[in-house]
Protein backbone atom coordinates (compact mmCIF):
# COMPACT_ATOMS: atom_id res chain seq x y z
CA UNK A 1 0.00 0.00 0.00
CA UNK A 2 1.68 3.19 -1.17
CA UNK A 3 0.55 6.20 0.81
CA UNK A 4 3.88 7.77 1.65
CA UNK A 5 5.49 8.26 -1.75
CA UNK A 6 7.73 5.21 -1.50
CA UNK A 7 8.04 4.96 -5.27
CA UNK A 8 9.59 8.39 -5.24
CA UNK A 9 10.84 10.93 -2.76
CA UNK A 10 7.73 12.99 -3.43
CA UNK A 11 9.87 15.71 -4.95
CA UNK A 12 9.86 14.64 -8.56
CA UNK A 13 7.52 16.67 -10.70
CA UNK A 14 6.73 15.67 -14.28
CA UNK A 15 6.19 19.33 -15.22
CA UNK A 16 9.61 20.19 -13.83
CA UNK A 17 11.27 23.28 -15.25
CA UNK A 18 15.00 23.73 -15.26
CA UNK A 19 16.70 26.86 -14.05
CA UNK A 20 17.25 29.82 -16.35
CA UNK A 21 20.70 28.38 -17.06
CA UNK A 22 19.07 25.18 -18.38
CA UNK A 23 20.94 22.81 -16.05
CA UNK A 24 19.33 19.42 -15.49
CA UNK A 25 19.48 17.93 -12.00
CA UNK A 26 21.21 14.80 -13.26
CA UNK A 27 24.17 16.80 -14.59
CA UNK A 28 24.44 19.61 -12.04
CA UNK A 29 27.76 20.44 -10.40
CA UNK A 30 27.61 21.94 -6.90
CA UNK A 31 30.02 24.81 -6.17
CA UNK A 32 30.79 23.63 -2.63
CA UNK A 33 32.27 20.35 -3.90
CA UNK A 34 33.16 21.15 -7.49
CA UNK A 35 31.65 17.76 -8.34
CA UNK A 36 28.25 16.31 -9.14
CA UNK A 37 25.95 17.45 -6.36
CA UNK A 38 25.05 13.86 -5.33
CA UNK A 39 28.67 12.68 -4.96
CA UNK A 40 29.55 11.19 -1.58
CA UNK A 41 31.10 13.48 1.00
CA UNK A 42 30.62 16.04 3.76
CA UNK A 43 30.96 19.21 1.70
CA UNK A 44 31.56 22.47 3.56
CA UNK A 45 29.00 25.08 2.55
CA UNK A 46 30.09 27.66 5.13
CA UNK A 47 32.04 27.66 8.38
CA UNK A 48 30.36 25.08 10.59
CA UNK A 49 27.89 23.92 7.90
CA UNK A 50 28.32 20.75 5.81
CA UNK A 51 26.15 19.26 3.07
CA UNK A 52 25.91 15.44 3.02
CA UNK A 53 24.08 13.89 0.02
CA UNK A 54 22.42 10.59 0.99
CA UNK A 55 21.26 8.07 -1.64
CA UNK A 56 17.63 7.41 -2.55
CA UNK A 57 16.37 4.04 -3.82
CA UNK A 58 14.36 3.90 -7.05
CA UNK A 59 14.44 7.66 -7.49
CA UNK A 60 15.59 9.74 -10.44
CA UNK A 61 16.78 12.46 -8.08
CA UNK A 62 19.65 10.20 -6.86
CA UNK A 63 20.09 11.81 -3.43
CA UNK A 64 18.73 14.07 -0.71
CA UNK A 65 20.95 16.72 0.86
CA UNK A 66 21.18 16.59 4.66
CA UNK A 67 22.78 19.68 6.21
CA UNK A 68 24.89 19.46 9.37
CA UNK A 69 25.16 22.57 11.58
CA UNK A 70 27.79 22.55 14.30
CA UNK A 71 26.89 24.06 17.67
CA UNK A 72 28.51 24.40 21.08
CA UNK A 73 26.59 21.42 22.47
CA UNK A 74 26.51 19.20 19.38
CA UNK A 75 24.96 18.98 15.95
CA UNK A 76 21.68 20.13 14.43
CA UNK A 77 20.70 18.40 11.18
CA UNK A 78 18.33 19.85 8.60
CA UNK A 79 16.46 16.73 7.45
CA UNK A 80 17.55 13.17 8.08
CA UNK A 81 17.36 11.16 4.88
CA UNK A 82 15.54 7.95 3.98
CA UNK A 83 15.81 5.17 6.57
CA UNK A 84 17.62 2.59 4.47
CA UNK A 85 20.89 0.88 5.47
CA UNK A 86 23.05 2.49 2.77
CA UNK A 87 21.93 6.00 3.77
CA UNK A 88 22.48 5.35 7.47
CA UNK A 89 25.95 3.92 6.83
CA UNK A 90 26.93 6.83 4.61
CA UNK A 91 25.66 9.43 7.09
CA UNK A 92 27.70 7.74 9.83
CA UNK A 93 30.80 7.69 7.61
CA UNK A 94 30.45 11.35 6.60
CA UNK A 95 29.83 12.55 10.15
CA UNK A 96 32.95 10.70 11.27
CA UNK A 97 34.93 12.41 8.51
CA UNK A 98 34.23 15.76 10.23
CA UNK A 99 34.98 14.39 13.69
CA UNK A 100 31.43 13.65 14.85
CA UNK A 101 28.96 10.80 15.17
CA UNK A 102 25.31 9.96 15.73
CA UNK A 103 25.68 10.56 19.46
CA UNK A 104 26.56 14.21 18.77
CA UNK A 105 23.21 14.94 17.10
CA UNK A 106 21.02 17.04 19.39
CA UNK A 107 18.18 17.99 17.04
CA UNK A 108 16.69 17.28 13.62
CA UNK A 109 14.86 20.19 11.99
CA UNK A 110 12.83 18.33 9.36
CA UNK A 111 11.50 20.30 6.41
CA UNK A 112 8.52 18.02 5.72
CA UNK A 113 7.05 14.58 6.20
CA UNK A 114 8.15 12.81 3.00
CA UNK A 115 10.14 9.73 3.81
CA UNK A 116 13.43 10.85 2.23
CA UNK A 117 13.47 13.73 4.73
CA UNK A 118 11.79 12.31 7.82
CA UNK A 119 12.29 8.59 8.39
CA UNK A 120 16.02 8.38 9.16
CA UNK A 121 15.64 11.43 11.41
CA UNK A 122 13.00 9.80 13.55
CA UNK A 123 14.82 6.44 13.70
CA UNK A 124 18.09 8.04 14.80
CA UNK A 125 16.28 10.45 17.09
CA UNK A 126 14.65 7.54 18.87
CA UNK A 127 17.93 5.61 19.17
CA UNK A 128 20.20 8.46 20.26
CA UNK A 129 17.84 10.82 22.07
CA UNK A 130 17.91 13.63 19.50
CA UNK A 131 14.87 15.91 19.31
CA UNK A 132 12.89 15.73 16.06
CA UNK A 133 10.91 18.81 14.98
CA UNK A 134 8.21 18.78 12.26
CA UNK A 135 5.41 21.09 11.14
CA UNK A 136 2.12 20.35 12.88
CA UNK A 137 0.22 20.43 9.59
CA UNK A 138 1.95 17.12 8.76
CA UNK A 139 0.11 15.40 11.61
CA UNK A 140 -2.86 14.19 9.46
CA UNK A 141 -0.41 12.47 7.07
CA UNK A 142 1.37 10.75 9.97
CA UNK A 143 -1.97 9.64 11.39
CA UNK A 144 -2.83 8.06 8.04
CA UNK A 145 0.51 6.25 8.06
CA UNK A 146 -0.17 4.93 11.56
CA UNK A 147 -3.55 3.65 10.38
CA UNK A 148 -1.80 1.93 7.48
CA UNK A 149 0.73 0.38 9.89
CA UNK A 150 -2.19 -1.01 11.88
CA UNK A 151 -3.75 -2.33 8.63
CA UNK A 152 -6.80 -0.14 9.18
CA UNK A 153 -6.66 1.23 5.61
CA UNK A 154 -7.80 -1.08 2.82
CA UNK A 155 -6.45 1.04 -0.02
CA UNK A 156 -4.17 3.98 -0.56
CA UNK A 157 -5.93 7.35 -0.12
CA UNK A 158 -4.03 8.53 -3.21
CA UNK A 159 -6.40 6.41 -5.29
CA UNK A 160 -9.35 8.61 -4.43
CA UNK A 161 -7.33 11.73 -5.30
CA UNK A 162 -6.63 10.18 -8.70
CA UNK A 163 -10.31 9.42 -9.20
CA UNK A 164 -11.30 13.01 -8.47
CA UNK A 165 -8.78 14.03 -11.16
CA UNK A 166 -10.63 11.80 -13.64
CA UNK A 167 -7.85 9.21 -13.60
CA UNK A 168 -9.72 6.11 -12.41
CA UNK A 169 -7.86 3.84 -14.84
CA UNK A 170 -4.50 5.10 -13.56
CA UNK A 171 -5.73 4.52 -10.01
CA UNK A 172 -6.37 0.89 -10.92
CA UNK A 173 -2.80 0.57 -12.21
CA UNK A 174 -1.45 2.11 -9.00
CA UNK A 175 -3.60 -0.24 -6.90
CA UNK A 176 -2.41 -3.28 -8.86
CA UNK A 177 1.20 -2.30 -8.23
CA UNK A 178 0.82 -1.63 -4.51
CA UNK A 179 2.96 -3.71 -2.16
CA UNK A 180 0.68 -4.66 0.70
CA UNK A 181 3.51 -6.57 2.40
CA UNK A 182 5.65 -3.43 2.69
CA UNK A 183 3.49 -1.51 5.15
CA UNK A 184 4.91 1.54 6.93
CA UNK A 185 6.25 1.06 10.45
CA UNK A 186 5.54 3.22 13.46
CA UNK A 187 9.26 3.42 14.22
CA UNK A 188 10.00 5.20 10.95
CA UNK A 189 6.83 7.27 11.18
CA UNK A 190 6.88 8.08 14.90
CA UNK A 191 5.36 11.41 15.88
CA UNK A 192 7.99 14.13 16.38
CA UNK A 193 9.13 15.40 19.75
CA UNK A 194 8.32 18.97 18.76
CA UNK A 195 5.47 20.19 16.57
CA UNK A 196 6.22 23.46 14.81
CA UNK A 197 3.36 25.95 14.70
CA UNK A 198 3.70 29.25 12.85
CA UNK A 199 7.13 30.82 12.49
CA UNK A 200 9.76 30.60 15.22
CA UNK A 201 13.52 30.66 15.78
CA UNK A 202 16.12 28.19 17.07
CA UNK A 203 19.49 28.95 18.59
CA UNK A 204 22.20 26.67 17.17
CA UNK A 205 25.45 27.70 18.80
CA UNK A 206 26.15 31.23 17.63
CA UNK A 207 23.50 30.96 14.92
CA UNK A 208 19.86 31.96 14.89
CA UNK A 209 17.84 29.73 12.57
CA UNK A 210 14.44 31.11 11.52
CA UNK A 211 11.84 28.42 10.83
CA UNK A 212 9.39 29.73 8.22
CA UNK A 213 6.19 27.85 7.41
CA UNK A 214 5.95 27.31 3.64
CA UNK A 215 2.96 25.08 2.83
CA UNK A 216 2.36 23.87 -0.71
CA UNK A 217 4.54 20.87 -1.50
CA UNK A 218 3.12 19.50 1.75
CA UNK A 219 0.88 21.32 4.25
CA UNK A 220 3.50 21.43 7.01
CA UNK A 221 6.60 22.23 4.97
CA UNK A 222 9.18 24.51 6.62
CA UNK A 223 12.29 26.26 5.34
CA UNK A 224 15.06 27.32 7.71
CA UNK A 225 16.91 30.61 7.21
CA UNK A 226 20.28 31.61 8.66
CA UNK A 227 20.09 35.25 7.64
CA UNK A 228 23.39 36.21 9.27
CA UNK A 229 25.19 33.54 7.25
CA UNK A 230 23.11 34.39 4.18
CA UNK A 231 21.76 30.88 3.50
CA UNK A 232 18.33 29.24 3.20
CA UNK A 233 17.85 25.54 3.93
CA UNK A 234 14.97 25.24 1.48
CA UNK A 235 13.92 21.59 1.65
CA UNK A 236 11.73 20.84 -1.36
CA UNK A 237 10.11 24.27 -1.39
CA UNK A 238 12.70 25.92 -3.64
CA UNK A 239 14.72 23.51 -5.80
CA UNK A 240 17.39 24.86 -8.15
CA UNK A 241 16.79 22.76 -11.26
CA UNK A 242 13.27 21.30 -10.96
CA UNK A 243 9.91 22.25 -9.48
CA UNK A 244 8.57 20.26 -6.51
CA UNK A 245 5.48 18.14 -6.94
CA UNK A 246 2.19 19.87 -6.11
CA UNK A 247 -0.99 18.00 -5.20
CA UNK A 248 0.84 14.76 -4.36
CA UNK A 249 -0.13 14.64 -0.71
CA UNK A 250 -2.79 13.04 1.48
CA UNK A 251 -5.05 14.01 3.03
CA UNK A 252 -5.63 16.28 0.04
CA UNK A 253 -5.68 20.02 0.67
CA UNK A 254 -8.00 22.50 -1.01
CA UNK A 255 -5.46 24.80 -2.65
CA UNK A 256 -1.96 23.25 -2.69
CA UNK A 257 -0.77 25.36 -5.63
CA UNK A 258 -2.20 28.56 -4.19
CA UNK A 259 -0.44 27.82 -0.90
CA UNK A 260 2.79 26.99 -2.70
CA UNK A 261 2.82 30.23 -4.69
CA UNK A 262 1.95 32.28 -1.59
CA UNK A 263 4.80 30.56 0.25
CA UNK A 264 7.16 31.39 -2.60
CA UNK A 265 6.14 35.02 -2.20
CA UNK A 266 6.99 34.79 1.51
CA UNK A 267 10.47 33.52 0.70
CA UNK A 268 10.84 36.29 -1.87
CA UNK A 269 10.27 38.81 0.96
CA UNK A 270 13.28 37.46 2.83
CA UNK A 271 16.74 38.78 1.91
CA UNK A 272 18.25 37.19 -1.20
CA UNK A 273 19.98 34.18 0.33
CA UNK A 274 22.18 31.40 -0.99
CA UNK A 275 19.97 28.44 -1.82
CA UNK A 276 20.73 25.18 0.02
CA UNK A 277 18.18 22.76 -1.46
CA UNK A 278 17.20 19.22 -0.54
CA UNK A 279 17.84 18.02 -4.10
CA UNK A 280 20.34 19.50 -6.50
CA UNK A 281 23.36 21.80 -6.20
CA UNK A 282 23.87 24.81 -3.99
CA UNK A 283 22.73 27.90 -5.92
CA UNK A 284 23.56 31.60 -5.46
CA UNK A 285 20.11 33.26 -5.30
CA UNK A 286 16.78 32.35 -3.73
CA UNK A 287 15.15 35.38 -5.35
CA UNK A 288 16.17 34.35 -8.86
CA UNK A 289 14.86 30.83 -8.45
CA UNK A 290 11.61 31.92 -6.78
CA UNK A 291 10.92 34.25 -9.70
CA UNK A 292 11.49 31.37 -12.14
CA UNK A 293 9.17 29.05 -10.21
CA UNK A 294 6.38 31.62 -10.05
CA UNK A 295 6.72 32.32 -13.77
CA UNK A 296 6.67 28.59 -14.53
CA UNK A 297 3.39 28.05 -12.70
CA UNK A 298 1.75 31.12 -14.22
CA UNK A 299 2.59 29.65 -17.63
CA UNK A 300 1.09 26.30 -16.63
CA UNK A 301 -2.05 28.07 -15.41
CA UNK A 302 -2.41 29.81 -18.78
CA UNK A 303 -1.89 26.54 -20.65
CA UNK A 304 -4.45 24.76 -18.45
CA UNK A 305 -7.02 27.51 -18.97
CA UNK A 306 -6.48 27.40 -22.75
CA UNK A 307 -7.10 23.65 -22.69
CA UNK A 308 -10.43 24.03 -20.89
CA UNK A 309 -11.46 26.84 -23.25
CA UNK A 310 -10.79 24.66 -26.27
CA UNK A 311 -12.42 21.49 -24.95
CA UNK A 312 -15.43 22.64 -22.91
CA UNK A 313 -16.23 20.63 -19.77
CA UNK A 314 -13.30 18.39 -18.85
CA UNK A 315 -11.52 16.57 -16.02
CA UNK A 316 -7.97 17.27 -14.91
CA UNK A 317 -6.80 14.14 -16.75
CA UNK A 318 -8.08 15.48 -20.08
CA UNK A 319 -6.21 18.75 -19.52
CA UNK A 320 -3.05 16.90 -18.45
CA UNK A 321 -3.09 15.06 -21.78
CA UNK A 322 -2.97 18.41 -23.58
CA UNK A 323 0.15 19.62 -21.75
CA UNK A 324 3.85 18.97 -22.25
CA UNK A 325 5.71 17.20 -19.42
CA UNK A 326 9.28 17.28 -18.14
CA UNK A 327 11.83 19.78 -19.36
CA UNK A 328 11.66 18.03 -22.74
CA UNK A 329 7.92 18.74 -23.18
CA UNK A 330 7.14 15.05 -23.53
CA UNK A 331 3.64 13.93 -24.43
CA UNK A 332 1.51 12.62 -21.55
CA UNK A 333 1.37 9.19 -23.21
CA UNK A 334 5.18 8.94 -22.98
CA UNK A 335 5.10 9.09 -19.17
CA UNK A 336 5.07 5.98 -17.00
CA UNK A 337 1.81 5.32 -15.08
CA UNK A 338 3.16 6.71 -11.82
CA UNK A 339 4.25 9.97 -13.47
CA UNK A 340 0.92 10.14 -15.31
CA UNK A 341 -0.88 9.98 -11.97
CA UNK A 342 1.28 12.72 -10.50
CA UNK A 343 0.71 14.82 -13.64
CA UNK A 344 -3.06 14.43 -13.29
CA UNK A 345 -2.95 15.44 -9.62
CA UNK A 346 -0.78 18.47 -10.34
CA UNK A 347 -3.02 19.54 -13.22
CA UNK A 348 -5.98 19.36 -10.85
CA UNK A 349 -4.10 21.70 -8.48
CA UNK A 350 -3.72 24.21 -11.32
CA UNK A 351 -7.38 23.95 -12.28
CA UNK A 352 -8.47 24.37 -8.66
CA UNK A 353 -6.44 27.58 -8.43
CA UNK A 354 -8.12 28.83 -11.62
CA UNK A 355 -11.46 28.15 -9.89
CA UNK A 356 -10.30 30.17 -6.87
CA UNK A 357 -9.32 33.01 -9.22
CA UNK A 358 -12.85 33.01 -10.67
CA UNK A 359 -11.82 31.86 -14.14
CA UNK A 360 -13.26 28.33 -13.99
CA UNK A 361 -16.19 26.59 -12.33
CA UNK A 362 -16.01 23.04 -10.95
CA UNK A 363 -18.57 20.32 -10.25
CA UNK A 364 -18.23 16.79 -8.89
CA UNK A 365 -19.42 13.98 -11.17
CA UNK A 366 -19.08 10.22 -11.25
CA UNK A 367 -16.02 10.51 -13.51
CA UNK A 368 -14.38 13.01 -11.15
CA UNK A 369 -14.36 16.78 -10.76
CA UNK A 370 -15.14 18.50 -14.07
CA UNK A 371 -14.20 22.06 -14.99
CA UNK A 372 -15.61 24.62 -17.39
CA UNK A 373 -14.95 28.24 -18.21
CA UNK A 374 -17.09 30.68 -16.25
Amino acid sequence: MTIDGNRTSGSTNPSASTSSKGVATGHAISPDSGRHWADEGAWQVAEGIHRIPLPLPMDALKAVNVYVLEGDDGLTLIDGGWSIPIARELLDKCLRSIGSGFGDIRRFLVTHVHRDHYTLATVLGHEFGAEVALGIEERPALELLHRAADAELHQSPFLEVLRTAGAAEIAEVWAAGADDENLPTKVEWAFPDLWLEGDRSFEVGRRTIDAVHTPGHTPGHYVYADQAEGVLFAGDHVLPTITPSIGFTVPATEQPLGEFMSSLARVRQLPDLRLLPAHGPVAPSTHERVDELLAHHETRLEQSLDSVRSRGTVTALVVARDLGWTRHERAFTELDPFSQGMAAMETKAHLDLLVARGLLAAESHDEGVVYRVV
